[in-house]
């Protein structure tokens, strides 16, 4: 079995959100046109997209480097890019 590849930036910056209550699906590859939501664009690549649930509607603060130890939820990581 091949290693997945690794993700490709999407940008140098987190998306901040208001998001509503439910469940949604992190884009763990970075080539998604929809981010830093999955659209499917990861299909081959061997990463899979990061499902989270919301229990409450919350302004979140999404990574799009791919590089947060807390993803999807950004960590800063992208300040050492």
């Amino acid at each position: 079995m091949s290693e997945p590849q690794k993700p490709t930036i999407a940008a140098k910056a987190p998306a901040v959100l208001d998001l509503a209550a439910g469940t949604y699906f992190w884009c763990a590859c970075g080539l998604s046109t929809k981010q830093p939501f999955c659209d499917g664009s990861h299909k081959g690549t061997g990463l899979s997209p990061g499902k989270f649930d919301l229990t409450e509607a919350k302004r979140v603060a999404l990574c799009q480097c791919k590089q947060s130890a807390g993803s999807p939820f950004c960590d800063g990581a992208h300040k050492g890019l």
